[in-house]
């Protein structure tokens, strides 16, 4: 859950009144008033809607509008959480960590219930000092966004502010990203950064830094120390290999998929094996061949003009290829079918109505690049 502020309305209310998130306040409402602690609102919730922290831990939203709000005497103070001191130290490399949101970035506060999204150094660092022992850490907040909502567009930045800072000496660029789509984001780098001169490693957390079994630290830890001390020049995810806290695999960011929802080690490699991994003790496993960071940097290219007009279609038992009538009206550039086995799609059933390669034609007609892929995770299209 993002953090996010009331309505600008309420705000002002807020200043006027002197009343800061946590503060014990009053609501009234007629004859009726409710007692309890003033708690932050999210993303989720209406920015005109005041919830408030009952005495039994209960939470309860109350408009606005209809209400008058006191500020009640030994109210709580603002929140605000322990902070870690940054030193900068001669001996370690500098690297950038750019920051876009999702579970890793993230930190319940238990006075409230009300979660937050950390942004500042110290407060990130606070929860995995051992980090600022590996490197010294730039962080750009780019964006505090769900990995769901991340579009072309994310991508077109993330990249940029990679590039930008490779290219002004960070030994490495750890990005830290919600985990649902990590890997497209992965794959999408990949292919819009060009002579990637240095380790830019994505990783983040699958269980939130409240829980015990969480993994957000020894993921930033292993993903640190690979920005800051592996020789691999490519775009990879760092995430637990197994659901122990025993070591982390660099994946090739053309390679990984999230393969569990809610499993520690649910990224793995498609087709090849992780580039390395990285142990919690900083040790680095190299396990396969990789571009290595080359003895003279040159600077990092960021090509990111992107065609959003293409689509993905998948071909099943008894599916009509009238949806890709569909993408041929909307005039869509291209089109990848995800086809059954080596790449099939239904082409000589005896029912009309379900044959695909009409409308295949139709659309390369159109002027549209079809491709074709398989459903299956392993294996290639090509069958010789």
């Amino acid at each position: 859950m993002v953090f996010k502020v009331y309505s600008d309305k309420l705000i002002e209310y807020f200043k006027a009144n002197g009343i800061n998130i946590g503060d014990k306040v009053r609501v009234s409402y007629g004859s009726i008033s409710i007692e309890g602690e003033l708690m932050p609102s999210t993303e989720y919730n209406d920015p005109e809607v005041l919830v408030i922290k009952l005495k039994n831990g209960y939470n309860i939203g109350i408009g606005f509008s209809k209400v008058k709000i006191e500020k009640l005497e030994g109210a709580g103070t603002p929140i605000e959480f322990p902070k870690a001191s940054l030193t900068e130290r001669k001996d370690l490399p500098n690297i950038s960590m750019i920051y876009t949101g999702g579970t890793i970035g993230s930190r319940i506060d238990y006075k409230t219930g009300g979660v937050y999204m950390l942004t500042k150094p110290e407060e990130l660092l606070y929860d995995v000092p051992e980090a600022s022992a590996i490197a010294n850490i730039s962080i750009n907040p780019l964006l505090s966004i769900a990995s769901e909502d991340m579009s072309y567009i994310e991508w077109q930045r993330i990249a940029e502010e990679t590039s930008n800072a490779l290219n002004k000496g960070a030994r490495g660029v750890v990005i830290t990203h919600g985990t649902d789509t990590m890997h497209y984001t992965a794959a999408a780098l990949s292919f819009m950064l060009q002579d990637v001169n240095a380790p830019v490693v994505l990783t983040g957390s699958q269980r939130s830094s409240d829980r015990g079994s969480s993994d957000a630290f020894m993921n930033l830890i292993c993903s640190v120390y690979a920005a800051s001390r592996s020789d691999i020049a490519e775009v990879g995810i760092c995430m637990h290999s197994t659901s122990s806290d025993d070591e982390c695999a660099y994946i090739r960011g053309t390679k990984a998929r999230k393969m569990h929802t809610s499993r520690r080690d649910a990224f793995k490699s498609i087709n090849s094996k992780p580039i390395a991994y990285i142990g919690k003790d900083s040790s680095i496993r190299y396990n396969s061949q990789h571009r290595a960071m080359p003895a003279e940097r040159q600077d990092t290219h960021a090509l990111t003009k992107y065609e959003p007009k293409v689509a993905i279609v998948k071909a099943y038992p008894n599916s009509e290829p009238d949806i890709i009538d569909f993408y041929i009206g909307k005039k869509y550039r291209g089109l990848i079918i995800e086809g059954t086995g080596l790449g099939h799609a239904p082409v000589s059933t005896s029912h009309p109505d379900l044959l695909w390669l009409p409308k295949i034609k139709e659309a390369v007609d159109s002027g549209m690049v079809v491709g074709m892929t398989s459903q299956c995770l392993y294996g290639r299209v090509n069958s010789s």
